[in-house]
């Protein structure tokens, strides 16, 4: 991807190192007073946390900044920078605001409103608190784990879960929270929601791909087909193969790999947001 000159969020919450067993935390009483201090003097949480501690600098093993975990954090803030960019400018044609999510950056494990969670989850959007989390470990699990590397198919990640906040801004993930409370959290139902809202976070993502192309021009060859052999990497259908050694359509929750692929695609090719609608319209069996 060519990125010089792309902008960075500044809507960013550095909590890297906080959540380690054994390094630098702190908890209790001391991350309150962390908390106070970075507010009264206007200094960054996560930074703080590793001074007082006794590290110093970036969080890091023994306090040492590592080059490649700042370029990758780098890159995930230019990417949320674009997302924003693209997003303010597509709800402002549909007259409305765009409200912009946060981006958590943690290490190991992380406290959100939607509970506490690890880096095994992988990145996640909360809802509760609008804020998009992820260890930037995981772009490596990307390449050895799941086969997918390229700096696109990073981008894909962090779009897929902006995606997810631009549905609660348009209204979609409340019509799967009430899907989810009338027929069970685990029932088939629930699941087939869960489907069709992961599956449209992939349509948005390649929406917001389709927009930041024509703005900033930041595809080069073999971007897209990164993108893409990430969405076929992380179908329901594929892992399932690949942890369990069969697959069990009725536990789906994202999709197959050749949904995924499909929906970031007409994302990509449409660039319409409204399109995303169908994704709720359509016949299941003909998503």
């Amino acid at each position: 991807m060519r990125l010089e000159g792309q902008e960075e969020s500044t809507n960013v919450e550095d909590r890297r190192g906080m959540g380690i067993k054994g390094g630098a935390a702190l908890g209790g009483g001391g991350l309150l007073v962390v908390m106070l201090l970075a507010f009264l003097f206007n200094r960054d949480p996560g930074q703080l946390a590793q001074q007082i501690g006794g590290s110093g600098g970036q969080p890091g093993q023994g306090g040492q900044v590592d080059p490649a975990e700042e370029e990758a954090a780098s890159f995930t803030k230019k990417i949320l920078g674009s997302t924003e960019k693209v997003w303010d400018g597509q709800f402002k044609q549909l007259g409305r605001e765009y409200r912009r999510p946060t981006l958590v950056l943690f290490t190991g494990q992380v406290e959100s409103a939607c509970g506490s969670a690890d880096a095994q989850v992988g990145p996640f959007y909360c809802p509760g608190d609008q804020k998009v989390y992820i260890d930037l470990s995981f772009y490596k699990d990307m390449q050895t784990q799941l086969n997918a590397p390229g700096e696109f198919a990073r981008a894909y990640v962090v779009a897929h879960e902006v995606g997810h906040h631009v549905q609660r801004e348009l209204g979609y993930s409340a019509r799967v929270d009430a899907v989810r409370r009338q027929a069970g959290p685990k029932s088939v139902e629930s699941n087939r929601a869960s489907v069709r809202l992961e599956l449209q976070a992939d349509y948005l993502a390649g929406v917001w791909a389709h927009h930041g192309q024509r703005q900033f021009k930041f595809l080069e060859p073999g971007d897209l087909e990164s993108a893409l052999n990430a969405a076929n990497a992380i179908g329901d259908d594929r892992l399932q193969k690949q942890s369990r050694g069969r697959v069990v359509p009725d536990s789906f929750t994202h999709g197959t790999s050749a949904q995924r692929v499909r929906w970031f695609k007409a994302g990509f090719d449409s660039g319409d947001v409204r399109g995303a609608a169908q994704l709720f319209e359509l016949p299941y069996e003909r998503l």
